[in-house]
């Protein structure tokens, strides 16, 4: 169908009129032809202005999108933090992969469907769908850099816009889109088609492989011993473990084949240990400091992840702890200083109890200690975390006066930014730390005092990770999901 715009002949995809459908699996079938459509038509126009040249007309698609209306002041059932709109209006939302998003959209839609006894509508948006997005994945040919044809791309194709790739929802308060309509779910289609492209620069697996439960940690040691953990638990068939993925979507199912390793690891490398319905664990090793961690979590939270997790090293601040003791964060002390503009400081990140018990208790599987027992190796404490890999280089008398006055237990470079990206994004969220030096203490980390504690603690460490994510994968998700990570007007959408 062609339409005219004021500047140029626009060729858009035969249209489709909206439809309304109280059928969730349904609707996610009619938002996958129509995302479908659009793609082809738009890789098809690619490919023959690449071929032959520019075209006397631009080309545009757009996403599809779910739209909900209500005239009702009825409540919903309360008990739910999601799954519902808090008052009378319309809402919607753009979608891209609904391959890759099916189950959550199903979810997600046949619970709006339930909560409130309306239809949702189908039907493309007015957000059109930028080439560089739609040629993702695609074998050939690619999107080349601006300046590599001989007319600019944007005469032609739409271009990634930032009016719309930005975590407005999120961060805001009241947000709603151009038209009026109220915010269905935490991300727009662009921002979320940004981070999978993100993720897949920065992990070197694509987004498919990763899984609901995420962990993250700062030492590759934690790798290897993932990988050994993978191996064992995919020669046992009653793990429920099908296949680890690891750098350059290798896939390995035979628990004694070689995993190659790519001529250059990514930034953050990370591997999946795979269970039907994304059940399985995701490990990230983010590396060192708050940006890279932020940087992931970023990205990460658009999957939508069920729970996410930190298990590094840290810095122990107390006499009292042992190198090798655990510690469980109930509180950050947040000098990393990358989210102040998104997350303001003086917002509290409040320990989730499900997290907690589930770290707990793992902790007490693994090490065979119980109760009162358990101060023996592990503190429950505040953990600061800061942007200074050398803090202890400088001047004590202001860091260490501040971490007293918190009552900090243990100091890293990571942890406080997980945490307060995970409040910000609404996944549910916990740190578990072992600690490797005690630098206040004399004890720095250097090669030979480190030694026995890697060899020793890494593989108890990512074990306990394990076994805290296996629990919390057995539990409900609406209980996981609990209404403290829920703002006043919040999304319907998980």
């Amino acid at each position: 169908m062609n339409v005219r715009d004021r500047v140029a002949p626009v060729l858009t995809p035969d249209g489709q009129a909206p439809a309304l459908f109280r059928d969730a699996e349904a609707a996610v079938d009619r938002l996958q032809q129509l995302y479908d459509g659009a793609i082809g038509f738009l890789r098809g126009r690619f490919a023959d202005t690449v071929r032959a040249g520019k075209p006397d007309t631009r080309f545009r698609a757009y996403y599809p999108e779910i739209r909900l209306t209500t005239t009702s002041f009825a409540e919903a059932d309360t008990r739910l933090a999601f799954g519902h709109v808090p008052l009378p209006g319309t809402y919607s939302t753009t979608i891209t992969r609904p391959d890759l998003f099916r189950n959550y959209l199903i979810q997600q839609i046949g619970l709006l469907i339930e909560n409130h006894g309306q239809q949702v509508e189908i039907g493309p948006s007015k957000t059109p769908i930028p080439i560089h997005f739609a040629m993702a994945g695609a074998d050939d040919p690619t999107v080349p850099q601006e300046g590599a044809l001989d007319f600019p791309l944007r005469d032609v194709f739409d271009v990634p816009d930032l009016a719309t790739t930005n975590d407005a929802i999120v961060n805001g308060y009241e947000f709603h889109h151009e038209d009026g309509s109220g915010a269905l779910a935490p991300f727009t289609a662009q921002r979320i088609d940004y981070s999978l492209a993100r993720l897949s620069h920065y992990t070197a697996t694509d987004a498919e492989h990763f899984q609901n439960h995420v962990l993250f940690t700062n030492y590759q040691f934690y790798v290897q011993e993932f990988e050994a953990y993978a191996r064992v638990a995919l020669a046992d068939p009653a793990s429920g473990y099908e296949s680890f993925v690891g750098p350059g979507n290798h896939v390995l199912t035979d628990p004694r084949g070689m995993l190659p390793v790519p001529p250059k690891l990514p930034q953050m490398p990370t591997y999946h240990l795979k269970r039907p319905n994304g059940a399985g664990i995701t490990l990230v090793n983010i590396g060192v400091g708050p940006s890279n961690a932020k940087t992931a979590t970023d990205h990460i939270a658009v999957l939508r992840p069920h729970a996410w997790l930190m298990v590094g090293h840290c810095a122990g601040l107390r006499n009292s702890q042992k190198l090798g003791d655990f510690v469980l964060a109930h509180a950050y002390l947040r000098e990393d200083k990358v989210l102040d503009d998104d997350l303001p400081v003086w917002v509290p990140i409040p320990p989730l109890a499900e997290i907690q018990v589930a770290l707990e208790q793992a902790v007490a599987q693994v090490t065979e200690l119980q109760g009162f027992e358990l101060k023996r190796i592990m503190r429950t404490g505040t953990v600061a975390t800061v942007d200074n890999r050398n803090w202890e280089l400088r001047d004590q008398s202001g860091p260490v006066q501040r971490l007293s006055q918190s009552r900090a237990i243990a100091l890293d470079m990571e942890s406080g930014t997980i945490a307060a990206n995970g409040f910000r994004f609404r996944v549910p969220y916990g740190t578990l730390l072992c600690v490797s030096d005690k630098p206040l203490h004399g004890e720095l980390k250097l090669p030979g005092m480190a030694s026995d504690f890697y060899k020793t603690q890494v593989a108890r460490h990512l074990l306990i990770g394990i076994r805290a994510m296996e629990r919390l994968r057995d539990m409900p998700l609406e209980r996981l999901h609990s209404r403290k990570l829920r703002s006043f007007e919040e999304t319907a959408f998980l």
